[in-house]
């Protein structure tokens, strides 16, 4: 299995999920070879990230116009694994792995039907005020909320 550097125990990270949200994967995301286009996995974790804070109760909360913060994705990754091909249903995991001060790292895991786990990702999520655009730490009421506590 390869080494990933966000990804202490593939095992035990892989048990840590607790949220999916499936995807079919439509020919438009395919190339001419028929398989996954390597940009959609991100297109991906953003659909499960928002079902995922939608979940937690935060997606309302945060689109709110009395909202006094909002959430921005700062940075993304994905490792692939395996080939993925049109047709094929996904289940896209979703966990937060950490958090700083105003920011949460996020990691999402891509599976078949069948569980093969066909690409892997993480990014971070910074809480940040819509007014001034500067970072805002996370109250522990949050944490517990993305937590799922």
């Amino acid at each position: 299995m390869k080494k990933f550097s966000y990804i202490e125990d593939f095992e035990q990270w892989q048990k840590e999920f607790s949220f999916f949200h499936p995807i079919k994967v439509r020919f438009s995301e395919t190339d001419m070879f028929g398989h996954l286009n390597n940009t959609v996995p991100f297109v991906y974790f953003e659909e499960a990230r928002i079902e995922f804070l939608a979940a937690k109760g935060l997606k309302d909360e945060w689109l709110s116009q009395k909202s006094e913060s909002i959430p921005v994705v700062a940075d993304l990754q994905c490792d692939f694994l395996e080939q993925v091909f049109f047709g094929e249903k996904l289940s896209i995991g979703v966990k937060v792995d950490s958090f700083g001060r105003s920011s949460c790292d996020i990691h999402y895991k891509g599976t078949t039907e069948d569980g093969r786990v066909c690409f892997v990702g993480r990014g971070t999520l910074v809480q940040i005020s819509p007014k001034t655009g500067k970072a805002i730490s996370f109250t522990t009421e949050l944490k517990e909320k993305l937590l799922g506590q």
